[in-house]
């Protein structure tokens, strides 16, 4: 999707060779074509690429030549090499014994045990570890523009081990300070007992761009990155971002703000983009963080799919209601639709939008600035599109508790099918036989796991921890 509307997508080989061809016209204006691809027939043009590189592994130990764009269709992936003249891969690779060397031996490089550039000390007591999430992908360029890969990891967080947040006294949610010898960010913190003692993780796409603040100087705070090393190997040229030594403290900052609704899907990545430049325009916040969400449907419904822009803060002090009045403009709460509550005394506002379609109204933007307490129900009852015509103006009463019961249907654990943790926990309980037997059982019910796969991994962790169905009796046994 263009900002500006939807446009026709193109294979990326095809955007590089009709980039190629504008450039041929200019630097060889007249001269055959080094690509000749046919970009309007996307498969005869994929296939003319593919056979091309297919010939730059000729006598290499990666050798392809045998694979043809037939097999690959008809039987998927192929192990490697797959030399001319061969219906098969090799299994193992050098199995002959025979090296791509001057004398065809392997050659071993043993290098000597270094220590981290950073360890651990008494000021900064935690090893900080980076690495990325199951449904996102570098700097999130892409993949941070879709609400629905959000739904495993909605929003930046620090992992810590329960015991270690037990000492602190933190609690999931909780803001902290991450302070290394070069920089330091405010961020939630959340528990996790797959950490070890003294060890925290950040996920490494929590940029800039998604995370921010300022310090109580007034200087910007950055993402993860203002926290890890500039030591590399001096072999490999790899950073050393997978450890950095850290202190997390408690950050306390009274005033919390959160900001949600769902917008046109042309408009949400231009909101985030506005309400990211608000932030920084005005710091008044220790802590923000802009995310977009999703309803999360499933893949083969579409036409269902909504887009949406969650914005959370947290300050020393209520900031100016110009300033909220901003916020809930760029989020479409600046109507006669929305509901509102304001005590200026204690520094807190409300609103709700709402819209009606026939006899069903359903939330669609909130605004908790002061008091977010009522958090958990408000953001179910949004995202999930639940009815909310018994709320009316109960929507705008602060605290925990509901005035009306909110069922979520759980965290999701499969985006591509909305399946949730609740729902797997809930099939498990039917499914019998080897962990095996129960994963397709699962998978047979729920779709989950049956699609991209990246979720199979968490899916055969729940089969794991659920354990199977204890046999009934012989005498029980139905005949």
């Amino acid at each position: 999707l263009h900002r500006n509307g939807p446009v026709v997508a193109r294979h990326d080989w095809a955007i590089a060779v009709q980039f190629a061809h504008q450039l041929e016209a200019r630097l060889r204006p007249g001269a055959p074509t080094l690509f000749p691809y046919a970009t309007d027939a996307a498969d005869m043009g994929a296939e003319a690429v593919w056979k091309e590189h297919r010939e730059s592994t000729r006598g290499r130990d990666l050798d392809i030549t045998g694979l043809s764009w037939e097999m690959l269709e008809a039987q998927g992936p192929q192990q490697w090499p797959l030399e001319d003249g061969t219906t098969t891969g090799k299994a193992r690779l050098y199995e002959d014994g025979v090296f791509p060397t001057a004398d065809g031996r392997a050659r071993f490089v043993a290098h000597a045990w270094q220590p981290t550039a950073e360890p651990r000390e008494s000021r900064y007591p935690f090893s900080l570890t980076t690495g990325r999430l199951r449904d996102q992908w570098h700097g999130m360029t892409r993949t941070g523009t879709l609400g629905r890969l959000f739904g495993h990891v909605a929003e930046p967080s620090l992992q810590m081990h329960p015991q270690d947040m037990e000492r602190r006294k933190l609690a999931s949610g909780d803001l902290v300070h991450v302070t290394s010898k070069r920089g330091s960010i405010v961020v939630p913190v959340q528990a996790d007992t797959t950490l070890g003692l003294s060890q925290v993780f950040m996920a490494m796409h929590w940029g800039s761009e998604f995370l921010s603040g300022v310090s109580s100087t007034g200087e910007r705070l950055a993402g993860v990155n203002a926290l890890t090393t500039s030591a590399f190997c001096p072999t490999s040229k790899q950073p050393e971002l997978k450890h950095a030594a850290v202190k997390v403290l408690k950050a306390e900052l009274p005033w919390t703000l959160l900001a949600m609704a769902w917008l046109p899907a042309e408009g949400a990545l231009a909101a985030r983009e506005a309400l990211s430049a608000l932030m920084a325009q005005f710091p008044y916040f220790q802590y923000t963080s802009c995310v977009p969400f999703s309803n999360n449907t499933p893949l083969d419904e579409p036409g269902r799919e909504r887009t949406g822009v969650l914005l959370r803060a947290a300050a020393h002090e209520a900031p100016p209601d110009a300033l909220i009045a901003q916020i809930e403009a760029l989020l479409g709460m600046a109507g006669a639709d929305t509901l509102r509550y304001a005590d200026k005394k204690r520094g807190q506002r409300r609103a709700a939008r709402l819209a009606r379609q026939g006899d069903n109204t359903t939330l669609e933007g909130i605004v908790l600035a002061g008091d977010t307490s009522a958090e958990g129900w408000l953001k179910t009852l949004l995202q999930e599109e639940l009815p909310a015509q018994t709320y009316g103006r109960l929507l705008l009463v602060p605290g925990a508790k509901a005035p009306v019961a909110v069922q979520s249907r759980g965290k999701p654990v499969c985006t591509c099918f909305n399946v949730t943790d609740a729902a797997i926990t809930a099939q498990l309980a039917h499914c019998h036989g080897t962990d095996d037997d129960r994963l397709a059982q699962l998978q047979g019910q729920l779709r989950c796991g049956t699609n991209c796969g990246s979720c199979v991994p968490e899916l055969k962790r729940m089969v794991r921890n659920t354990g199977p169905l204890a046999s009934k009796p012989l005498a029980q046994a139905v005949i």
